[in-house]
């Protein structure tokens, strides 16, 4: 009899513990709307201050997770979110929110063409704007930045980290020299008349020549941006709406040839200050060299790479079989507490 009452007593406890670790959401949570008026599809335009006045920039809230909501900085810059469409066929029947964001200057946010805003420093106050008016914090706040939004993303978190639950570095690494020394690694495996072709186009200039382009496109792009033999309709669609005089102003001329205002950026001897458990990802064919995406998750003090055989600039496209489930399983063991840093 003592048993039973004893089993009866914590029973209630029970069913209060397992509701508290709840970490999976039924379809209703989960699609549950959370705006109010008209509903949008979870577009929001977001005001952001600027010394030069207010704009607005483009979000999209996919899913509704209290405790997991991941921010997704796309490239350029001046890309889009449609690079990251693909998220939405993975990341929602897991139960993980996604917000798509389209930062000042890019095509579905407020373009003033003022490049006195197009700093690093700019951005990261953007992106902290833009964290506050989507109620993110330490708690449920996942930081994903691809390419030069995973330079973004590296920036934020030396300075706001206390705000992020977990970051995710895609296909970028620390550090613009390094990347540099990597493309003369992949020009040298170029056959020598291409290179040479290449080299005598950019010694003149001529960037936006059509043969210059085409040759860029065909025997650098198709190899380590994106290895589909057909590209996806959201990476056209992206590449239509570049902005390509921000991206040419911080970036340079294209992929292949890197200039502009991140030239000599450099975070490799302040990684050890990021704290907040990391994720890096790189892959095989990609224009940033994956063995030193490797190195930045021993660099960082909770870090853990995630390798993609198959993947190029773009592994979210081309090797999707190894980048969203190793991404889920990063989130998820931070979410569970369950989190295992790689060991130096």
């Amino acid at each position: 009899m003592r048993k039973i009452f004893f089993f009866l007593l914590i029973l209630p406890l029970f069913f209060l513990s397992c509701n508290q670790n709840k970490t999976t959401l039924s379809l209703e949570e989960y699609f549950a709307t959370t705006d109010t008026g008209v509903q949008t599809g979870g577009v929001k335009m977001i005001p952001i201050k600027t010394e030069k006045g207010t704009f607005k920039v483009w979000t999209k809230r996919i899913g509704n997770n209290p405790k997991i909501k991941v921010l997704l900085l796309h490239g350029g810059p001046g890309g889009t979110h449609e690079a990251f469409e693909c998220f939405e066929s993975f990341m929602p029947k897991e139960g993980i929110e996604i917000i798509e964001y389209d930062q000042l200057e890019s095509y579905y946010s407020d373009k003033p063409n003022d490049s006195s805003l197009w700093t690093t420093e700019h951005f990261i106050d953007e992106v902290e704007q833009v964290r506050k008016a989507l109620n993110l914090n330490k708690d449920n706040f996942y930081l994903l930045g691809h390419s030069w939004g995973g330079i973004l993303a590296i920036e934020y978190a030396l300075k706001y980290q206390d705000n992020i639950k977990g970051l995710i570095i895609s296909n970028m690494v620390a550090s613009i020299p390094e990347y540099e020394k990597y493309n003369v690694i992949l020009r040298n495996k170029m056959r020598k008349t291409l290179v040479d072709s290449l080299m005598n186009y950019e010694a003149k200039g001529m960037f936006k020549d059509t043969t210059y382009q085409r040759l860029v496109l065909t025997e650098y792009y198709a190899q380590h941006i994106c290895r589909l033999s057909e590209w996806p309709e959201p990476i056209n669609r992206m590449f239509s709406h570049l902005n390509e005089g921000i991206y040419v102003s911080m970036q340079g001329p294209s992929e292949f040839k890197t200039g502009g205002r991140l030239l000599h950026w450099d975070r490799s001897k302040d990684l050890n200050k990021i704290n907040v458990p990391t994720l890096t990802i790189g892959g095989e064919f990609d224009t940033m060299d994956p063995n030193y995406m490797k190195w930045m998750a021993t660099q960082v003090k909770n870090g853990n790479y995630l390798y993609c055989p198959n993947g190029s600039h773009c592994s979210m496209w081309d090797d999707q079989a190894h980048y969203f489930p190793g991404l889920i399983s990063f989130i998820k063991s931070v979410n569970e507490n369950k989190f295992k840093p790689i060991k130096n």
